[in-house]
């Protein structure tokens, strides 16, 4: 989920660097040789002296891959994977710093958390082309892989991935800090948030399915900052702005709160099912 509620969500020249020794090279390649069924359930290395944990499972194209919110691992998605699984070859993965990934300094930004996705995916020779889950932050994640790679897309899903933070309170910039303590991702999260929206483009003709909620007026009342009860009056809207993506993008209303995922976890299987099929 978005770091701290609806509030949010080693650089890439480094980690590029860094990769190509003869270590990475012949795991591409002994990957490689894999049937694109076969389980994948280990952590992959992707240069730098760092792994990243790639679990992938079931197979047909287009595969999907899925991005957690803030500070989720891939398990986040473990109440989609064995249904989506049985249709289409199913990736998540956990991020650097967190679960079974290594660990790496921060301060994090765009660039290197697409970096990241973009090694453990080639290294692990996880067949394109793909649809790009994204869950909360997890989305400007995707959004920032679809915008270097759009023909590597076959079709996207947001659930819940709203815009920048606009005008953040003193707490939230200290806590979102990349030294800040509590920032286990060491992640530049409001930077991150600026940086995928201000990107947006088409990238491509392909299925995209917005999912976006819109927040009650109890909850509203509940926001522990001014700027995050105008964020969250007009989440809906402002959401649109990811429906530029793809001329086949479309935008789903719901009223389950921010984590979607958690309270209406079969809406979430049935969207990413639609797109997958959408996108064949």
């Amino acid at each position: 989920m978005k770091l701290m509620g609806l509030v949010l969500v080693a650089l890439l020249a480094i980690l590029i660097a860094a990769c190509g020794g003869d270590d990475e090279s012949s795991t591409a390649a002994s990957t490689a040789t894999l049937p694109a069924s076969a389980d994948i359930d280990r952590v992959v290395p992707i240069g730098g002296g760092r792994g990243l944990y790639l679990r992938c499972t079931g197979s047909g194209s287009p595969t999907v891959v899925m991005e957690g919110g803030d500070e989720d691992t891939g398990e986040s998605y473990d109440f989609a994977v064995p249904e989506v699984s049985k249709v289409a070859r199913t990736c998540v993965y956990d991020r650097a710093n967190l679960g079974r990934s290594d660990p790496t300094p921060g301060p994090r930004g765009l660039k290197a958390l697409v970096g990241d996705l973009e090694r453990v995916l080639e290294v692990a020779a996880v067949p394109k082309p793909y649809v790009l889950v994204g869950t909360s932050g997890g989305g400007y994640i995707t959004a920032g892989y679809a915008y270097a790679h759009p023909r590597q897309v076959a079709g996207m899903v947001f659930i819940e991935v709203p815009g920048p933070f606009h005008d953040p309170p003193r707490e939230i910039i200290e806590a979102t800090d990349p030294e800040a303590p509590e920032n286990i991702e060491k992640r530049d999260y409001l930077q991150v948030e600026k940086d995928a929206w201000a990107a947006r483009r088409r990238i491509g003709d392909v299925p995209v399915t917005i999912v976006s909620d819109k927040p009650s007026a109890a909850a509203i009342r509940e926001a522990q900052f001014a700027s995050e009860a105008r964020g969250m009056r007009r989440n809906v809207e402002i959401q649109k702005g990811w429906l530029v993506l793809s001329p086949r993008a479309k935008q789903v209303v719901v009223r389950t709160g921010h984590a979607v995922e958690e309270e209406d976890p079969q809406l979430v299987i049935d969207t990413i099912l639609d797109v997958v099929r959408a996108a064949r």
